[in-house]
């Protein structure tokens, strides 16, 4: 199978999907590699380290994706990309879907085959765990007053208390940002809906970590103490309330800062919006927001390493197998499929936008499979 790599041009988007060593494992198994021209040079991965594994580097996308039959990368398909997916092309990428309406028609529209990855991920993203512990230091750092916030030091010292932080969500991301500010000295507080990950958690970090249920009564009790929230949950998109509500800032001290690492519009926190690494934060009724939705993009030689091992297994499997027996062996991947040759395969999605769905199973003609791997579904958004 012919594939290409593809540079990100996410505005501050520096990750490559795939590094130079997966590019040699994809030739191994008698597969032919594109790489657009400085696809990885940001992350730390040269163009001669990707022609040595054997990969030909091209100049333009364009002629990337007239060569490649699966097209490879990081971030959503941009609109000035859209017009040079060919019909039945493969992609695989973090689309989003169910949020970018004008992406998913232009997918239909070309009639291309697409996996989001974001749904891919068996044992949760690496980008999530990246994202979690990166969102931590900055909003460490947004609490300084040289960068907007109240002067507050995430650190106590001799006759000055640490920093009170409520993280929200004790998953991967939760988990990651507590594991940053607990080690900084934080004085930490873990809210989840599920008390067996918070039991696990008081064995898990330093006692400068307290364990809370999660819901509107206890984010209020103690939202008037609190230097720094990060948001780690993501929200159902069904759902129309919030754990953080607009009103709730008059609450928070001037200065705190929040790190909405879910980047949900709509979500956990109602007064989130994106914002990009060049202008990652605003202020609504005094309280500094960062509201960076690729944050792991700060980090791409690391986090690219990662994700790359992460996801090269589904990559490889379309490669080798195809996409119909990949599907069948890994549910994680079939799941993923968001649109095949014009027909939306995502469930969620459909609900959200109201667009008709047919199932990826039925769409290969997979149903009576008898090894079909049965997964859990990728979303909490109510598709009943």
């Amino acid at each position: 199978m012919k594939i290409g790599i593809l540079k990100e041009i996410k505005e501050g988007e520096s990750r490559v999907i795939l590094t130079p060593v997966e590019v040699k494992e994809l030739i191994h198994n008698g597969h032919e590699v594109f790489v657009q021209k400085a696809a990885g040079a940001l992350a730390g991965f040269e163009d001669e380290a990707y022609a040595g594994a054997g990969a030909t580097v091209l100049e333009s996308k364009s002629e990337l994706f007239s060569k490649a039959e699966f097209i490879t990368k990081v971030k959503e398909i941009e609109p000035s990309e859209y017009e040079l997916l060919r019909e039945n092309q493969i992609l695989f990428t973090c689309i989003h879907p169910a949020a970018n309406a004008e992406e998913v028609q232009a997918l239909l529209d070309k009639k291309v085959i697409a996996f989001t990855a974001e749904d891919t991920h068996k044992y949760g993203s690496p980008n999530c765990e990246a994202a979690g512990k990166l969102g931590a230091i900055m909003g460490t750092y947004h609490l300084l007053s040289i960068n907007g916030g109240s002067g507050q030091s995430i650190f106590g010292i001799g006759g000055a208390p640490a920093a009170k932080v409520l993280v929200l969500g004790a998953g991967i991301v939760g988990k990651g940002a507590v594991d940053i500010l607990a080690a900084l000295g934080g004085q930490v507080y873990l809210m989840d809906i599920n008390v067996g990950i918070l039991r696990d958690a008081q064995y898990q970090f330093s006692k400068n970590v307290t364990t809370m249920i999660s819901n509107r009564s206890n984010i209020q009790s103690i939202l008037g103490e609190i230097d720094l929230v990060v948001n780690c949950v993501k929200w159902p998109k069904h759902r129309k309330d919030h754990l953080i509500f607009n009103e709730d800032l008059k609450l928070m001290k001037k200065g705190s800062v929040i790190v909405d690492v879910s980047a949900d519009v709509g979500g956990a926190v109602e007064s989130y919006r994106p914002t990009t690494h060049l202008e990652p934060t605003y202020v609504v009724n005094g309280v500094l927001h960062y509201g960076v939705d690729n944050i792991p993009g700060a980090a791409p030689h690391t986090v690219s390493k990662a994700y790359a091992a992460s996801i090269f297994p589904h990559i490889l499997s379309i490669a080798n197998n195809g996409i119909t027996e990949a599907c069948v062996r890994d549910g994680y991947l079939r799941r993923s499929m968001c649109v095949y040759k014009g027909a939306l395969t995502h469930a969620e999605t459909s609900v959200i936008q109201k667009r008709p769905f047919v199932s990826p199973e039925a769409m290969l003609g997979i149903l009576e499979r008898k090894d079909l791997d049965l997964v859990p579904s990728a979303t909490t958004t109510n598709i009943g």
